[in-house]
């Protein structure tokens, strides 16, 4: 059985990838593209976890990429549930590139996902509630809850 509420630790998700020349322009630059499959890989994993149910993205927001990713970086991908509705997630992927040799860490961009559950039927279904627990938590609620407001008003 599915429980109707949730923290957010319950669902958290962290991926890494070691970015390898197939991943890069001829430059040695990842390609923006693959960051953004990797962001909606970890957006979707963590939205599942939470809702139990396979869960498909209906929207990303923009995504600005604030420094390039290079090959032979570990690229670590951090994604938590800021937001639920009724049957929909909103997820904030954080994206980080460590230069594994020397630690030195960036902060290469971050994503807002909005995902959907979808039932046995392939149509969307209720998702447990958010438990916040932190003023960090309510702080993300609050944004996410306007951003969402904002996605509606643009519908």
């Amino acid at each position: 059985m599915i429980p109707n509420e949730k923290h957010v630790s319950d669902s958290e998700i962290v991926l890494h990838h070691f970015m390898m020349p197939e991943h890069a322009n001829p430059l040695g630059n990842v390609h923006g593209g693959i960051i953004m499959k990797m962001v909606d890989e970890a957006g979707g994993l963590c939205a599942m976890r939470h809702a139990q149910r396979p869960a498909v993205t209906i929207a990303i927001d923009s995504m600005t990429f604030h420094s390039p990713v290079h090959v032979g970086d570990l690229v670590m991908l951090y994604a938590r549930v800021n937001y639920v509705g009724r049957t929909s997630m909103e997820v904030g992927v954080r994206v980080v590139a460590e230069n594994p040799i020397t630690g030195e860490q960036t902060h290469t961009n971050s994503a807002f996902l909005v995902y959907v559950a979808l039932d046995e039927h392939g149509k969307p279904t209720t998702v447990p509630r958010l438990i916040l627990e932190t003023g960090e938590e309510h702080r993300r609620w609050n944004a996410a809850k306007e951003r969402q407001a904002q996605r509606l008003n643009r519908a």
